[in-house]
Formats: C-alpha cells, sequence, structure tokens
C-alpha cells in the first residue's frame, strides 16, 4: 500500500489535485481519507460557542483516531471513517466504511504537521497557491457550503485562517516531497505525480 498525504492551504486546490490524481490511476485502486472527517465532535456547544472553534489549528483534529485508522488500512482492516458537519459542528451517526486498496490518500491542511502521521506517508505533496486566489475559493465555499455570510467569512478568515496558515501550515512545506504550485492548475506536475505512483503500483 502507497500513502500519501495531500496538504495546502485552506483553498489552495487541494480536492481538484487529488480529483485529477484519481482519475489518472486505475479503477478502484485509491481510497481517500480526509482531514475533515475526523475534526472532533463539538455537537454540544451552543452557537455561539461553535462560531468561535478554530478549525485551522491542529488541536482541532483527532489525530490519534486518524492514525489509528491509516494503521488499520496498512494492516489491511477496513475502517468506519467518520462524517462530520461544519453547520452542527458534530459527527453523524452514520459512517462511510473505507476498505484497504493500493493507494490511500490522506488528505487536509494540517495533515503535514502530526509528525507520527507523517511518518506513516510514502509521499508528502503539499499544494501551493497564491494567498488572494485562496481567499476568493474560501469565499465561495463558505457562503454556499457552511452557510456563513460574507462578512462572517472575512472575519474568519482574519481571526483564523490567515494567522494559522502562517504559523502552522504554509511552514509544513519543508516536509514536503513536492511542491505543486497553482494548485489544481497545474497539470504537469500533477502528471508527474500521476506517473510516480503507476510506476508504485507497477513495482
Amino acid at each position: 500500500m502507497l500513502v500519501i498525504g495531500i496538504a495546502g492551504g485552506s483553498g489552495s486546490g487541494k480536492t481538484t489535485v487529488v480529483k485529477k490524481i484519481i482519475r489518472a490511476l486505475p479503477n478502484s485502486s485509491v481510497s481517500v481519507i480526509s482531514q475533515d472527517s475526523y475534526y472532533k465532535d463539538n455537537g454540544h456547544l451552543s452557537p455561539e460557542d461553535r462560531k468561535k472553534i478554530n478549525f485551522d489549528h491542529p488541536s482541532s483534529i483527532e489525530f490519534d483516531l486518524l492514525i489509528d485508522h491509516i494503521d488499520q488500512l496498512k494492516n489491511g482492516k477496513a475502517i468506519q471513517m467518520p462524517i462530520y458537519s461544519y453547520v452542527t459542528c458534530a459527527r453523524s451517526a452514520e459512517t462511510i466504511p473505507v476498505t484497504p486498496t493500493k493507494v490511500v490518500i490522506v488528505e487536509g491542511i494540517l495533515v503535514l504537521t502530526n509528525a507520527d502521521l507523517r511518518t506513516l506517508m510514502d509521499i508528502k505533496i503539499y499544494v501551493d497557491a497564491d494567498g488572494d486566489d485562496r481567499l476568493m475559493r474560501i469565499i465561495q465555499r463558505d457562503i454556499e457550503e457552511r452557510g456563513r455570510s460574507f462578512n462572517e467569512v472575512l472575519k474568519h478568515y482574519e481571526t483564523f485562517v490567515k494567522p494559522m496558515h502562517l504559523q502552522f501550515i504554509d511552514p509544513t512545506k519543508r516536509f514536503a516531497d513536492i511542491i505543486i504550485p497553482q494548485g489544481g492548475a497545474n497539470q504537469v506536475a500533477i502528471d508527474i505525480v500521476a506517473s510516480r505512483i503507476r510506476l508504485n503500483l507497477n513495482d
């Protein structure tokens, strides 16, 4: 099994990169583990307190469970990946079954911040993008998917996203084996990564 970590700032194009890599590989050879599924359950908090959650800080992730699930997949065992809602800040009672595949992609803004998780990765990728481009994507996503107003998105960006990116996320570039500039628009870099993965699958 090949475990690939894909990190990068919020709105950098990680999801697009993941989708394009999957399309370039044989069907059913890839499973995707999303860091966002492993946010700690805060459904017990009041709506006011939920707005104060810092989703961009490593402490917001239940890394122990994420690491345990990657370990289980590497050992040939299926897992039940949690389902997390940004609207309720809680985990669903339902889960998503994930079976071991030849390639497992672990994707999320903070996946390279945890040393124990990094040791499980065979290839570490950082998706880079211009800050203005990331902000535009964040505004669109948070309004459409997370129910925030334009002003709420800007306040959240200023309070949490930008300072956490500078403190925790951007520095993880130094752990990356590959940095993909221009996010999902960099087809050349994505093709190179996909070719490297295919070589590994054929070994």
